[in-house]
């Protein structure tokens, strides 16, 4: 065999140094990574480090032993751990001296853990004196609405909920509130996290009167805006207070300075994510072109509901995913609605994407005049009442070419209005023709001054709203 020799015989000893370093590196590497923290399995479990497990247990003993103090439980309580991130949470309890504590988590670590999930708690009704909810928990669960319920189940009447959380803004404070509706609130308070960042730790207690979950919120006539709502409102962009001489260039502009609410609070806490188009026109116009590429979610998954009349439309959304069509134009009751539009005018409006509509047009079946073209209107309002609650994160966008002076008073009669998280409209009015300087357009009754006015109104009401183009 010949001898290798030479530059060759270097190349491989070379490669062969590398490849002991490489590996020498990994390892090292992997020790750093499952001292320093959590390492995470192929499976899906966390493994700590041993000082990790010291800090928290350290953690949690803190946590426990203020609870106790302060009397929201005992030695004595029969106390859960939801979904514990290890089994420190409830050695913690028992070095406490609460030696009936157990944690519920996917993978059972008998006896301190037994199977099961925060939203499928394998527990008899009433089980518990205190419930407790680590950071995260409640954030990483798809369910919110679900984890509410079981927690309302298995905690006794005059129970205590804890629950730690990143909800530091009133409005996703309140959110999370909102899906307890079982308990009252005791205590928040902002405290160091295992990070040393802060966190906050909310008390709640469970009423001895059981209330049911699952209702439909919007059902009263009247609703209640919380003040943090308001608050909200006085952090949006200003609107528009002069009428602008070029409507369609400054309100397109204006939409650069919409601050959405997704984009100042956390919508974690909400049960649905719910996006409703009112005049929806083609799926690229602002669904597509607009919703869902730029409107901030965090990360959710939307429900979209397209609302539009115009059928030349109606094709291209039977391919589209999470996308409800509705075949009928928004209006104040379920009735026949007819519009002064000719053929010409159709076809254009179709290829330009528009939808159909004028509020001098509109005619319902109790005044018909022969000759117009007719669409099914359904009532809007009670529509919305049936389709989505409070607990709830739902965005309305509306176009509807003057029948948002129909559309906005019954929404607010009937409470519907307080449904609504974030509205979007386009309000139309008698505005300067972009081709005659000096001359306004006849094809709607409305001022400026009167689309002002509706905006204003519905902000004092609370409904954070948007001028929109």
């Amino acid at each position: 065999m010949a001898e290798i020799t030479g530059p060759k015989r270097t190349s491989i000893l070379v490669r062969l140094f590398s490849f002991i370093l490489l590996i020498f590196f990994a390892k090292f590497a992997f020790i750093l990574t499952f001292n320093s923290g959590d390492y995470v399995t192929s499976s899906g479990d966390y493994v700590i480090s041993p000082a990790e497990k010291a800090q928290v247990l350290d953690f949690y003993s803190s946590v426990f032993q203020n609870l106790i103090a302060e009397r929201f439980m005992d030695t004595n309580s029969k106390s859960l751990c939801l979904e514990p991130r290890s089994s420190e949470e409830i050695i913690a309890l028992r070095d406490l001296g609460v030696e009936n504590a157990i944690g519920v988590s996917r993978k059972r670590s008998l006896p301190l853990i037994v199977q099961g999930t925060a939203v499928e708690q394998p527990f008899d009704d009433d089980s518990f004196d205190f419930v407790f909810s680590g950071l995260f928990v409640l954030e990483r669960s798809n369910e919110p609405v679900r984890f509410a319920v079981e927690v309302s189940r298995t905690l006794k009447p005059g129970g205590f909920f804890v629950v730690h959380t990143r909800a530091i803004d009133s409005y996703s404070l309140n959110s999370l509130l909102e899906l307890f509706n079982c308990c009252i609130l005791i205590d928040s308070r902002e405290i160091n996290g295992l990070d040393f960042s802060r966190i906050r730790e909310v008390v709640m207690m469970k009423e001895y009167e059981k209330l049911g979950h699952g209702e439909n919120d919007g059902n009263e006539s009247k609703c209640y805006v919380p003040h943090y709502k308001r608050e909200l409102i006085r952090n949006l962009e200003p609107l528009i207070t002069e009428e602008p001489s070029r409507p369609w260039i400054t309100l397109k502009r204006n939409v650069g300075n919409i601050r959405h609410v997704s984009s100042v609070v956390d919508i974690s806490f909400k049960n649905r994510y719910v996006y409703v188009d009112v005049g929806a026109r083609n799926y690229g116009s602002s669904i597509g072109g607009w919703f869902s590429k730029r409107y901030p979610k965090q990360g959710k998954a939307f429900d979209i509901y397209a609302i539009e009349g115009n059928k030349e439309f109606y094709k291209e959304y039977m391919s589209k995913k999470r996308v409800t069509l509705l075949p009928y134009a928004a209006w104040v009751r379920n009735e026949s609605l007819f519009f002064e539009i000719n053929r010409k005018a159709i076809r254009k409006t179709v290829e330009k994407g528009r939808g159909l509509g004028n509020d001098q047009a509109v005619q319902s079946t109790w005044n018909f005049v022969k000759d117009l073209d007719g669409i099914k209107g359904f009532d809007f309002a009670n529509w919305l009442k049936t389709t989505v609650s409070r607990r709830d994160f739902v965005v309305v966008k509306m176009d509807v070419e003057g029948a948002e002076f129909h559309l906005i008073p019954k929404l607010v009669k009937t409470g519907a209005i307080c449904l609504i998280d974030e509205m979007f409209l386009e309000c139309h009015y008698n505005r300067w023709q972009r081709c005659c300087p000096g001359l306004r357009s006849s094809k709607y009754r409305k001022t400026y001054a009167q689309c002002f006015n509706l905006f204003s109104s519905l902000r004092q009401k609370g409904i954070p709203v948007h001028q929109w183009w």
